[in-house]
């Protein structure tokens, strides 16, 4: 009786690796950028994220200075976001696009901040460089919620991406 219990519980097992996606990766991205809304200012953040094949998830936080002069706010995101993508590099490039959500921070001096939810959109692509190591390429359209100065900032990164 035990050993036909050792073959089922050995049996189940093997069927649970079988079933279990073949690939499952992680990656983590520290960028640099632009966010042009409505004058050009340095965006950087970072974002880890996981894969299953082709649907991907990433945390994300990014964060564009403020420039007084030109009454362009200060811009915070923390976002959650999902992405379809090539399920391997072909030529060294891997394709995705982005959807997502979560929360925005704007603050222009002291006379206005607003904080409420925001959701974005994009796309882009990652370069292998060497190893693990790529060159990640974005783009994303932002919708902020509530009363922000500017609606529908943009932002466009370069960042290295580490896979892992």
């Amino acid at each position: 009786m035990d050993s036909m219990k050792a073959r089922l519980t050995t049996g189940v097992l093997a069927l649970l690796f079988a079933a279990a996606p073949a690939r499952a990766f992680a990656d983590l991205t520290a960028f640099i950028g632009v966010n042009p809304t409505p004058s050009n200012r340095v965006a950087s953040g970072f974002a880890l994220g996981m894969g299953l094949v082709i649907v991907g998830f990433e945390i994300e936080y990014a964060s564009t200075a403020e420039d007084e002069l030109v009454a362009a706010p200060s811009l915070r995101t923390g976002m959650f976001n999902v992405l379809l993508q090539t399920p391997f590099a072909v030529s060294g490039v891997q394709v995705y696009g982005t959807v997502g959500g979560g929360l925005y921070r704007e603050a222009l001096g002291e006379a206005h901040r607003e904080t409420h939810l925001g959701t974005n959109v994009g796309g882009g692509v990652k370069l292998t460089l060497a190893g693990p190591l790529r060159l990640r390429l974005d783009y994303r359209v932002f919708l902020l919620r509530g009363e922000p100065l500017h609606e529908r900032p943009q932002r466009f990164y370069a960042g290295l991406n580490l896979a892992f």
